[in-house]
């Protein structure tokens, strides 16, 4: 299983339940033993005594600006240039290869995005610019489209390889190369690396052969303040473990992501070493209502774990509430 195609699907769970109540939060939880003893040993000093929820304020009016140096860094002047506008914007793609409607430069305010995508990308391996300079250009190319610099960090580089007809990774065969920076709110990152299928906030950018830019998403919505909560404690945070309230997060092309959630009810010590606290989109495992996406951007914590099973040990990522609030609804309120 690809962790960056399941990953959509994980989060999915987390900020916004599969069924119509959090029990489905359960598939994905691991089952302790009741002889299996949750250890708490990750530090906690850097984490906020409390956390914002907020609101997102759509649809987002992307400036003149903003528009015309997105429509530049495509390289898409003769398609003109949008004026701001609430409306969706799609510049089609002139291949009429199928009868779906591809948008090689789109802007949809009700999701405060803007997507591109190159008709001229390649399997072309040669010259594919480097860590530092990907790195570097994602941040000039950011500040070109408004982003505040000091509102986003550095998160991470993602490599898109060529494949072979069985759709594996041909790890010598590096066709893009990839940088997202992750918005920040309050001084905690936004989650996702921006090319794992889920939307997270931020500017993202691939390049490919002779740097070309393959593809660029920034997503930024208007963001207003609603309530305030205590963040949780280590033992609140158990209590979700040990109610189920929690997720595993898949490994990277992991042949069966089940077996190994179903294989932690055998550890018999679970060693809690890491939290490090994340804002998504939604509220944890609590279901949009009209079938609409959320609008609410919420923080939830990511868990590093030790699994000791006696004769060897797994190190496990677990999604988690990190505010009070949320452990009260999951668990006390469940157990009513």
């Amino acid at each position: 299983m690809k962790a960056f195609a399941f990953f959509a699907a994980i989060l999915t769970t987390a900020f916004s339940s599969f069924a119509n109540s959090t029990n489905s939060l359960e598939r994905f939880s691991p089952h302790f033993s009741t002889n299996t003893q949750i250890i708490w040993q990750a530090p906690t000093n850097h984490l906020p005594k409390s956390l914002w929820t907020y609101q997102e304020i759509l649809p987002h009016v992307f400036s003149a600006s903003t528009i015309s140096n997105a429509v530049i860094l495509g390289a898409l002047q003769n398609r003109g240039f949008p004026e701001p506008s609430t409306n969706n914007t799609c510049f089609e793609d002139d291949c009429h290869c199928s009868c779906v409607i591809h948008c090689l430069f789109s802007i949809n305010p009700g999701y405060a995005s803007m997507n591109f995508s190159s008709p001229l990308q390649t399997n072309t391996t040669q010259e594919i610019p480097g860590d530092e300079t990907v790195i570097y250009w994602a941040w000039r190319y950011a500040e070109r489209l408004g982003v505040d610099p000091a509102q986003v960090a550095f998160k991470d580089i993602a490599l898109h390889f060529n494949t072979d007809t069985n759709d594996n990774k041909l790890p010598d065969q590096i066709s893009g190369r990839g940088v997202f920076l992750a918005r920040v709110i309050d001084g905690v990152q936004y989650i996702g690396n921006g090319n794992d299928g889920f939307a997270s906030e931020g500017f993202w950018i691939e390049f490919g052969s002779y740097g070309l830019i393959r593809n660029f998403c920034l997503i930024w919505p208007d963001l207003e303040r609603i309530e305030q909560n205590p963040t949780a404690s280590p033992q609140q945070i158990i209590a979700c473990i040990q109610a189920h309230k929690t997720i595993v997060f898949p490994n990277d092309d992991e042949p069966n992501y089940f077996a190994r959630v179903k294989n932690l009810a055998k550890a018999r010590t679970f060693t809690i070493t890491k939290i490090t606290p994340y804002y998504g989109e939604g509220v944890f495992g609590e279901m949009p209502t009209n079938d609409e996406p959320s609008k609410i951007v919420a923080p939830i914590a990511e868990l590093e774990a030790i699994a000791d099973f006696g004769n060897s040990n797994m190190t496990v990522r677990l999604i988690s509430p990190i505010l009070s609030s949320d452990v009260t609804r999951l668990v006390e309120n469940q157990n009513k």
